[in-house]
């Protein structure tokens, strides 16, 4: 478990180099990953709609912050963070950074896309 604290609408950096955006929705904060999965659009450029997607600014798709569920593309799925206050201080819940992909991985990833 890695958290980063959030104190506003921004971008935020784990002590590991990844980067993370802090959106304000009505009921509170998300957090999720700072590139779209689709085609790593910077997602701090994106904006929120309806209360609770969030649209990248490439090319348009729709995330549920809520889920990470991509409307426009099923397969494609944003990482949401969980966010909750210890001793009165805001914090992400960001996970372990991802293991490193062998070159063979990365071949038969690229291969299904």
């Amino acid at each position: 478990m890695t958290l980063v604290r959030v104190e506003a609408p921004g971008v935020v950096t784990s002590d590991d180099g990844r980067r993370f955006v802090v959106l304000a929705v009505p009921d509170g904060l998300r957090v999720v990953d700072a590139v779209c999965p689709h085609n790593r659009g910077p997602l701090e450029q994106g904006w929120v709609r309806d209360g609770g997607v969030l649209v990248c600014p490439w090319h348009w798709y729709r995330f549920d912050l809520d889920t990470g569920e991509c409307a426009t593309s099923p397969q494609h799925v944003l990482g949401v963070h969980p966010v909750r206050e210890i001793d009165g201080v805001t914090y992400a819940d960001v996970g372990d950074p991802p293991r490193e992909l062998s070159w063979s991985e990365r071949l038969r990833a690229h291969a299904r896309e």
